[in-house]
């Protein structure tokens, strides 16, 4: 298995990524908080404002935290007036997440990202966290809207000689071609996941997957799984699933109207046995 980690330029800001997560979390069965990296930037709070800064920052971890009980995205530009620290931040759940597993994400991605950056005198100008169902980021400078195709994070997954990847490919290329922020695709036993952060419009969400998706295609050209994260943008693709496959809402329907049904026919059925079993006895 080959990891490797990547430095994301945003600005002025440099932010130092770890990875993490092993490829266990590509089950479906996996943990959405387990981490795929977290960075902290290099540069520290302005010493002139650095109470101020301080002081914006957990203000917006914790409307970061609060909106995420809402929505799955929310983008945050934060400044005591009169205070010149201005902070910038985004958050972001992946496309197939209930509203409570998005809240629970974004809570432990906040809490790991204030931990590592911002808390315990860290004092990290930016930061920013990757967990398998949520992004966070913060900044000093401004990046919301801005497109960033710079690889944060990228692996391949162990080679498999023996089998063609036609259908590894044509699962990648499904999703070049929607339009959506989040995109899952499938072709043979591989499955694929691909996701812009929504400040991006759609013609550099686009862009940005389609970089994110030739570059999987050349560093995993034999893997049977690999991720590229890059700045605003993610693409996977893994032959054991990356998430669970939403279940069609008509055959949830159905399945509840059967379940019904069956549930009423014992009734009916209890209730004539019991009518029956009253006759009878009552001619004996």
């Amino acid at each position: 298995m080959n990891v490797r980690t990547k430095a994301l330029c945003s600005s002025q800001t440099v932010l130092i990524f770890v990875t993490v997560t092993t490829f266990s979390s590509y089950l479906a069965s996996s943990s959405l908080h387990t981490i795929i990296y977290v960075g902290c930037s290099d540069v520290k709070y302005n010493p002139a404002a650095a109470a101020a800064y301080a002081s914006n920052l957990d203000f917006l971890l914790s409307s970061i935290a609060k909106s995420a009980a809402a929505s799955a995205y929310n983008a945050f530009n934060i400044s005591i007036p009169g205070g010149g620290a201005a902070v910038y931040g985004v958050f972001q759940c992946r496309g197939d997440l209930s509203a409570a597993d998005c809240r629970r994400c974004v809570s432990h991605a906040v809490t790991r990202l204030g931990t590592a950056c911002a808390g315990s005198g860290a004092g990290a100008a930016a930061g920013a966290a990757q967990l398998e169902g949520c992004f966070v980021r913060y900044d000093d400078v401004a990046f919301v809207g801005v497109e960033d195709k710079s690889v944060v994070s990228d692996k391949c997954g162990p080679s498999d000689d023996k089998e063609p990847l036609r259908a590894r490919d044509a699962a990648l290329a499904y999703l070049t071609a929607g339009n959506e922020y989040f995109r899952v695709s499938g072709s043979g036993k591989y499955q694929g996941v691909a996701q812009c952060v929504e400040d991006l419009n759609g013609m550099d969400c686009q862009d940005c997957l389609v970089e994110a998706i030739q570059r999987l295609k050349t560093q995993c050209a034999w893997s049977t799984s690999g991720d590229m994260f890059l700045g605003k943008c993610y693409a996977r693709f893994s032959s054991r699933g990356l998430i669970p496959k939403p279940r069609n809402t008509n055959e949830m329907n159905k399945t509840l109207a059967i379940f019904v049904g069956i549930v009423m026919g014992i009734a009916i059925l209890i209730i004539i046995l019991s009518i029956l079993r009253s006759i009878y006895g009552t001619k004996r």
